[in-house]
């Protein structure tokens, strides 16, 4: 008996050190493998650099940023469309306020949304077709200066 609660004392030890990593920790592992740089050049020459999660899929476009929590100051997530189109993005189930950055085929930025509520089923219109969306924390289009007419440098724009 003695040496059977031995070998179950054994595997409850050799189980609790091998557990998965916090869903947190492992989340945040998964959203910084994927980034890629990113310019934002405005019309003065001023740039400024961000590194993105592209979402290139009709799956990753429709989770996007949601559930998320936390999205630092120099991280965007960029949405390939890969065609122009006109676009319609919300906010369902994303926590986090966003700048919506719509981007023309040619990388000029065509529109900017500014302060999207979180948690709104509210429509967000690109006004226009568009190849591709740059979200970005909100404020950040106001602080940075980012309007129409400037440019996105990432290899998506050619």
């Amino acid at each position: 008996m003695r040496i059977l609660s031995n070998i179950c004392l054994a595997l409850f030890v050799a189980v609790a050190c091998v557990r998965p990593a916090p869903p947190a920790r492992a989340q945040a592992a998964a959203e910084t493998a994927a980034l890629e740089p990113l310019q934002i050049v405005s019309a003065a020459g001023e740039k400024r650099a961000f590194q993105v999660e592209v979402m290139r899929n009709d799956a990753e476009r429709a989770k996007g940023l949601m559930f998320r929590r936390f999205l630092p100051a120099d991280r965007g997530m960029l949405f390939d469309f890969k065609t122009e189109q006109p676009v319609m993005m919300w906010m369902k189930n994303t926590y986090l306020p966003l700048d919506m950055i719509f981007i023309a085929r040619n990388g000029l930025v065509t529109y900017v949304a500014e302060n999207a509520e979180p948690l709104s089923e509210r429509i967000i219109s690109s006004n226009g077709p568009v190849y591709s969306v740059l979200e970005v924390n909100a404020g950040t289009a106001a602080r940075l200066g980012i309007k129409p007419g400037d440019r996105v440098v990432h290899p998506l724009f050619k």
